[in-house]
């Protein structure tokens, strides 16, 4: 069980998981966080929650809602994401590893909540190590936000965030033998942007992070055309549509 995007090589994958460290700060800034909906109901299962983790946690935007339910450490493998977690949320302990050799006691964790990140993991190894830093009872609770497709700019725009290739979440639920079966919901979320802040948050994905100057310039340059040419976007603050989708499992 080997979730990566299906249309990236090896190599690919490698230079586009490890891209994100190189603009870290505008990363903290422009990608957007999750709905306390969906981490209230990835969390529910578990009961009461003390000791959570943010496993892969980038620059903190799960850490940073986590906090809300317990003590919070985060693990992320990239050393300037960790630096701006660590700017952003000082009181959060943040270790540097990855989610197949989590650097932490085995049970020790309530919960482990994965942000925007379980694609780039080796899936059964990393549920096998999220297994073993679990306590029996606890829960994992994986979050992907989408652009909602179902508004026409929303859908025109969001093509482009796509174009390094196909969706990188499983389409079908993970099972491991350590985990009860997985469950699935979706949230509805929203994100304040302004076309500058909007195309910004494109220039954090990793197809574009990778691409040429020349690539990333055309990509960029199409993004601004198309909001420039929506009346709901051309001007000032709007609200990005996202579908937060969630899954969850409680460890056996």
């Amino acid at each position: 069980m080997n979730y990566v995007p299906r249309d990236s090589t090896e190599h690919v994958r490698a230079l586009r998981a490890a891209s994100f460290g190189a603009r870290a700060r505008a990363y903290a800034e422009h990608r957007p966080d999750y709905p306390t909906e969906a981490v209230e109901w990835g969390l529910e299962p578990a009961g009461m929650v003390k000791r959570l983790l943010d496993l892969a946690a980038g620059t903190g935007k799960l850490a940073a809602m986590l906090r809300a339910f317990g003590s919070v450490t985060a693990v992320e493998p990239d050393l300037d994401m960790l630096a701006q977690l660590r700017e952003s949320l000082p009181d959060v302990a943040a270790l540097k590893g990855t989610a197949e050799k989590i650097p932490l006691r085995n049970r020790s964790m309530d919960a482990v909540g994965i942000g925007q990140a379980f694609h780039w993991f080796d899936g059964e190894a990393a549920l096998d190590d999220i297994a073993r830093v679990l306590r029996p009872g606890g829960v994992v609770l994986l979050l992907w936000n989408d652009d909602d497709e179902a508004y026409p700019w929303v859908a025109e725009f969001a093509a482009l965030m796509k174009s390094g290739g196909g969706r990188a979440y499983p389409h079908r639920l993970p099972s491991h033998e350590a985990f009860f079966p997985f469950q699935r919901d979706r949230f509805p979320h929203v994100q304040r942007r302004t076309a500058h802040s909007m195309v910004e948050t494109l220039a954090t994905h990793s197809h574009v992070l990778i691409s040429s100057e020349r690539e990333r310039a055309a990509l960029l340059r199409r993004a601004r055309q198309i909001l420039a040419s929506r009346p709901q976007t051309a001007r000032g603050e709007f609200d990005r549509p996202i579908v937060t989708t969630a899954l969850r499992a409680v460890r056996r």
